[in-house]
C-alpha cells in the first residue's frame, strides 16, 4: 500500500483553533476533489495537525503521479512517503530501520527523531540513541549530527506499530484555496503576470484571469494556454473564469490622441478601469498585476500612484520588489518559462520618451481626448469563459491526433522540445519520421520545410505543441497539427 503523510503550512498551524480547523478542512476537501478523478482509488484522512493519503494500488508510475499531484496543492508544505510496520522490540525496530536507511546515510550526517505513544520498555530518547548509535557503527562513513544533518530519520511509534518515513518531499506551501477569497489577475502571457498569478494561487486566492488582447487570435490562444496550465497544475480544485477583452480599438484611440510621453500610463489606467469593472461584474474584490518597481517606465512609484487612482478595486502586486531574474527563475521553477519565453511580443503602445513622473491632472486631460464608448464597448463585448473549456477549444483548433496509429502514413512529427529534454527522453516512432526543431526556432524554421508534407508538433505535456501549432496556423500554415501519444 502507498501511504503519504501530509504536513500543512506553518501559517495554518499557528492560527486559532477554529481557523486552523477550517483551513485544514479546506486542504482535505481540495485533496479529495483533485485526487478523485485519478485512475485509482485514493483515501484522504484528516487529523488535527496532518493528513494522510493512501492507495492500495502500488506501481512506480502511480507513485510518481501521486507525488507530482501532492507537490502542487496549496497549503501542503511537506509530505513524506511512509510505511506502517509491526515490531517486537528495540532490536527488531533497529534492524528494520537499518534495512531502509543503511545505503542512504553513506558519507552523510544524520539524526534519528522518534515520536512515541503507548506503553514501551524504552523512551523516545532511548530509541533515538539505540537506532542512531547502531547506524553510526554500521556505516563507517556516516556520522551523527543533531543540528542541521544531511538526513533526518523520522519514526512515529504507536503501541507495537511504527511509521517509517522512507522519503520526504517539499510541497507548494501557502494557504488552501479559497481561504482568501477571489482575485482577478491581469495576464499577458509574459513571465511577470504568470508568476504573479501563481503567487496569488499559492496564497490561497481563487485566481481568475483577465486578458487584454492586442495581438489577435494567436496572442489570445497563447495566453489561454498559460492560464490553463497554471489552473490545471496548481488550482484545479476550483472553477475559475478566463476573461478576454479586445483592447486593440482602445490602443488605436490612444495612439491617435494621447501625447507620446503619457501613452503607457494612460493605457495602464484604462486597463485598470476595465479590470475593476469586470471584477465587479464577477463579484471579485481584488485585481492582481505583475508590476515590479522600476522595471519599465510605467512602473515608477509616481506612475503607479497615478495608475492606481483609476481603479476602485484593491490592487495586489506580489512582484513589486522582485528583480527580473528572480521572476524568470521562479517561472522556470513552476513550469511556465518555456511558454512565456515563446510568446511573441505584442507592444500596442510604444513611447519614444515615456514619462517616469506622470502628473494626474495632465493624464486626466489626455484621457478626456479619448472616446469613452470604446471602453464601454470593450467591457460589454468581453468574452467570459470557463477555464475548463480552454483545453478543448485549443485541441479543436490545433487538430489533435491522439495516437501514432491515427497519424497519416507520410506524416512527419516535429519534436519541439529543448535539446536537453530530447537527449534525456528521445521520441522514437517506428512508422514515422521525427524531426527535432526546438520551439524557439520553429516559427522561422517551419517555412523552410517541404510544405507538401503534413506536420504534427510534439511535446511531453501537449501544451507547447498546441501553442506552436496555433501560432503557425495564424501565420498561414495549414499543414500543421498536434501529435499527443
Amino acid at each position: 500500500m502507498l501511504e503519504f503523510i501530509i504536513k500543512l503550512h506553518p501559517e495554518i498551524a499557528i492560527k486559532s483553533k477554529s481557523v486552523r480547523k477550517r483551513q485544514t478542512l479546506l486542504v482535505e476537501q481540495n485533496l479529495r476533489t483533485l485526487l478523485k478523478h485519478l485512475p485509482h482509488k485514493v483515501k484522504v484522512t484528516g487529523y488535527f495537525d496532518h493528513l494522510t493519503v493512501t492507495s492500495q494500488y502500488q506501481t512506480t508510475a502511480w507513485r510518481q503521479e501521486l507525488i507530482t499531484r501532492l507537490k502542487c496543492i496549496p497549503g501542503i508544505v511537506t509530505f513524506a512517503q511512509m510505511q506502517t510496520r509491526q515490531f517486537t522490540d528495540l532490536a527488531d525496530l533497529f534492524q528494520q530501520v537499518a534495512a531502509v536507511y543503511q545505503s542512504q546515510i553513506i558519507n552523510k550526517s544524520f539524526c534519528v527523531r522518534v515520536r512515541r505513544q503507548g506503553e514501551h520498555e524504552f523512551s523516545s530518547l532511548d530509541a533515538e540513541r539505540y537506532i542512531g548509535g547502531g547506524l553510526n557503527q554500521l556505516v563507517n562513513s556516516a556520522r551523527v549530527q543533531l543540528k542541521q544533518p544531511d538526513l533526518e530519520i523520522k519514526l512515529e511509534i504507536k503501541q507495537q506499530q511504527f511509521l517509517l518515513v522512507t522519503e520526504s518531499f517539499t510541497g507548494m506551501g501557502g494557504l488552501p484555496i479559497p481561504s482568501q477569497s477571489d482575485a482577478l489577475s491581469l495576464i499577458s502571457g509574459g513571465f511577470d503576470s504568470a508568476v504573479a498569478s501563481y503567487l496569488m494561487i499559492r496564497k490561497g486566492l481563487r485566481t481568475h484571469y483577465l486578458f487584454f488582447n492586442l495581438g489577435g487570435a494567436a496572442h489570445e490562444n497563447g495566453v489561454r494556454e498559460i492560464a490553463f496550465y497554471l489552473w490545471k497544475t496548481y488550482a484545479a480544485s476550483h472553477r475559475v473564469k478566463f476573461v478576454s477583452v479586445d483592447f486593440a480599438p482602445v490602443v488605436a484611440d490612444i495612439l491617435e490622441h494621447v501625447p507620446t510621453g503619457l501613452m503607457g500610463v494612460v493605457l495602464k489606467r484604462l486597463m485598470m478601469q476595465v479590470a475593476s469593472a469586470m471584477a465587479e461584474k464577477l463579484g471579485i474584490s481584488a485585481v492582481v498585476t505583475g508590476e515590479s518597481i522600476g522595471q519599465v517606465a510605467s512602473q515608477t512609484l509616481a506612475n503607479l500612484a497615478v495608475i492606481d487612482q483609476a481603479s476602485p478595486s484593491l490592487v495586489l502586486r506580489p512582484l513589486i520588489y522582485h528583480d527580473k531574474q528572480d521572476i524568470v527563475d521562479l517561472a522556470r521553477q513552476i513550469g511556465v518559462a518555456e511558454l512565456a519565453g515563446s510568446m511573441p511580443e505584442y507592444c500596442g503602445v510604444i513611447s519614444q520618451n515615456p514619462t517616469v513622473n506622470a502628473i494626474l491632472s495632465e493624464v486626466i486631460t489626455a484621457e478626456a481626448l479619448l472616446d469613452p464608448r470604446r471602453i464601454n464597448q470593450a467591457i460589454e463585448q468581453a468574452k467570459i469563459l470557463d477555464i475548463r473549456t480552454v483545453e478543448y477549444q485549443a485541441e479543436q483548433q490545433a487538430g489533435v491526433i491522439a495516437t501514432e496509429a491515427i497519424l497519416p502514413a507520410n506524416a512527419i512529427v516535429l519534436d519541439i522540445r529543448s535539446h536537453d529534454e530530447v537527449d534525456a527522453r528521445p521520441l522514437q516512432l517506428q512508422q514515422h519520421q521525427v524531426l527535432t526543431i526546438p520551439f524557439y526556432r520553429l516559427a522561422t524554421a517551419f517555412a523552410q520545410l517541404d510544405q507538401q508534407q503534413q506536420y504534427y508538433c510534439y511535446c511531453e505535456r501537449g501544451v507547447m505543441s498546441r501553442l506552436q501549432a496555433l501560432l503557425l496556423q495564424e501565420m498561414g500554415f495549414n499543414n500543421v497539427a498536434v501529435y499527443r501519444p
